[in-house]
């Protein structure tokens, strides 16, 4: 029995969908609490890449920048269909908070429009710095744009509020769904 939270114990875990507008707003903060996630691809043999790696956000679509000639890359290149997780450092069931992206990755070339917009999100200077490389002029590799089509969100907190631990935003849908937890 959890003394310092008893509402984690509480089953069944609640189901009520947050508003839309609630969600959204829990989703950005995710993705501006961290710039580290773990990106999934599938390689030409069906196997899975997992790569962890940085991105920068503007609304819900994701940059970031890829090695060229990676694994990663050839395998967006196949199929663009690609998952990515990003969760807050967490320490135990009480904080548990993060996001699975599903969408669709799209590669930029350097110095189209789509690239020069990606490159005013993506914070290249910092990793220019680290790498040692000059500040005056960004990196002149392949930018690329994760565009999500579903967004699962898991806060356990949000059951405190009465609300399902894991909601899920779709790009097409009104209506929010979520994923019925424990006892199901």
């Amino acid at each position: 029995m959890s003394t310092a939270h008893k509402w984690l114990e509480e089953e069944p875990w609640p189901t009520k969908a947050m508003p839309k507008e609630m969600l959204e707003k829990r989703i950005e903060r995710v993705l501006t609490m961290t710039n580290i996630g773990y990106l999934g691809t599938v390689r030409k043999d069906g196997s899975p890449i997992v790569s962890p790696l940085e991105f920068y956000n503007d609304g819900f679509s994701l940059y970031l920048f890829p090695q060229p000639k990676s694994p990663k890359v050839y395998a967006i290149k196949r199929d663009p269909r690609v998952c990515i997780a990003i969760a807050n450092p967490m320490a135990g069931w009480a904080c548990v908070m993060g996001c699975q992206i599903f969408g669709t990755a799209t590669l930029l070339d350097v110095d189209t429009p789509e690239w020069v917009h990606g490159m005013k999100i993506f914070k290249w200077a910092g990793s220019s710095s680290e790498l040692g490389r000059q500040l005056e002029i960004p990196p002149q590799g392949q930018l690329a744009r994760i565009d999500p089509d579903r967004i699962v969100y898991s806060e356990h907190l949000m059951r405190k509020e009465g609300y399902a631990p894991r909601q899920i935003w779709t790009a097409d849908d009104a209506e929010l769904k979520v994923v019925p937890g424990a006892n199901v």
